[in-house]
């Protein structure tokens, strides 16, 4: 084995997928890309990484709620595009020609073109690590989509997009909570 630079040690361990989060400041909405995004346990909450570098966490912090919206490997260039612009100066659904739905619980708006998308409300901010603990409150996702691949940041400008998903429930199904 050869030696990694500690400062690139994070690109081992990979969090999960690449989401896009919404919010909506009481006057318009926006959306930023996250990489860093963690599951925290069944009930469900969720973490993302983010801080005040971000437009959209003025909107967070202020409404105490948003959208964990899910894209899938056909919007690659528009999530990393959406990671590239401000929305301060963008309206980012209409330059990267994004459908807002009204969400159901929260006024943060859900996705149209993304395979899945949970509404969120903030339960804590770790504002040290710049964490935001989110709680879902209500779930949605487009089954009859075809494309399902989702895309995984590695951080350093390279992704990873799921393959096959291999089934082994029957070797943890007493290991797995009831409903899984």
């Amino acid at each position: 084995m050869r030696q990694l630079k500690l400062s690139k040690a994070f690109t081992l361990l990979e969090p999960g997928p690449v989401v896009l989060v919404t919010t909506y400041d009481g006057n318009k909405n926006n959306v930023m890309t996250i990489s860093w995004t963690m599951v925290l346990d069944f009930t469900p909450m969720f973490a993302i990484t983010t801080g005040e570098w971000n437009y959209s966490f003025a909107a967070l912090r202020k409404t105490r709620e948003c959208v964990i919206a899910v894209p899938t490997v056909d919007l690659l260039d528009q999530v990393v595009g959406i990671g590239t612009c401000s929305g301060a100066d963008t309206d980012k659904f209409a330059k990267f020609k994004l459908t807002a739905v009204p969400g159901k619980v929260v006024k943060a708006p859900l996705i149209d073109e993304c395979v899945a998308n949970i509404e969120c409300k903030v339960a804590d901010m770790i504002l040290k690590h710049n964490i935001v603990v989110l709680e879902a409150v209500a779930a949605h996702i487009d089954s009859a989509r075809k494309e399902k691949r989702m895309v995984h940041a590695v951080g350093d400008g390279t992704f990873i997009v799921d393959g096959r998903r291999l089934d082994r429930r029957k070797m943890m199904a007493s290991k797995l909570p009831a409903g899984l």
